[in-house]
């Protein structure tokens, strides 16, 4: 069984090496580092060396920025999940522009952080209010001004479906289907909001309210 290599920054040691120690109770997780600052980690480890997840506190003292730190993180090929002590929705917003895969609360219950850093490892999108909420009021985030043909489009893809099942539930052949998410990733382009995975796709469609954030109605 493979073991996802993942790293914790966060500068308060014992809360450091308490998230840690539940973290490795994961069975296909290996925590490789527990340091205090992004340097810390770039320097601790080789170029060649796979970190494939980083759980990055948005807070650090060490004068960084959410957004250098995310992406110096993602240059060096690890993804990132956020994890916060507190409700700065500034920090989320940024966290979210830069590309992590979700924001999490340090007060969470062990079984939702532990599910978390689970999925996180494997790539998933971690949604949750908070973050939504946080995304909701960002004046940044401009309207990539998709048809509702392309929004339906892309909520049944970014959603999991394939092409030939989605040109099946919307009548439309397979290539017209492939053709709406070029255009739909080319808008989003455009507006300064690269979507060029699906989990991308996937993320641009909770920010936009296409598909609803897990766990709400």
């Amino acid at each position: 069984m493979y073991r996802y290599r993942v790293a914790l920054i966060d500068d308060h040691e014992i809360v450091a090496r308490g998230f840690a120690e539940l973290f490795s109770t994961i069975g296909n997780i290996h925590v490789v580092a527990t340091v205090a600052t992004v340097s810390e980690l770039l320097g601790a480890t080789a170029p060649e060396e796979k970190i494939d997840l980083v759980i990055l506190d948005l807070r650090l003292s060490d004068g960084s920025t959410v957004t250098s730190n995310v992406l110096r993180l993602r240059e060096r090929g690890a993804e990132v999940l956020a994890f916060t002590g507190g409700d700065d929705a500034q920090l989320m917003r940024a966290a979210a522009r830069s590309g992590v895969l979700g924001v999490v609360r340090k007060s969470e219950p062990t079984g939702v952080l532990l599910d978390a850093v689970a999925r996180a490892a494997l790539g998933e999108t971690i949604a949750s209010t908070d973050w939504a909420a946080a995304l909701d009021g960002d004046p940044e985030i401009s309207n990539a001004a998709l048809s509702p043909r392309e929004r339906e489009v892309l909520s049944l893809y970014a959603a999991g479906a394939k092409a030939p099942l989605v040109a099946s539930k919307t009548g439309l052949s397979e290539s017209t289907v492939i053709d709406y998410i070029r255009r739909v990733r080319s808008k989003y382009e455009r507006v300064g909001r690269p979507a060029n995975t699906k989990i991308d796709l996937y993320k641009r469609a909770l920010e936009d309210g296409i598909l609803p954030i897990p766990g709400q109605r």
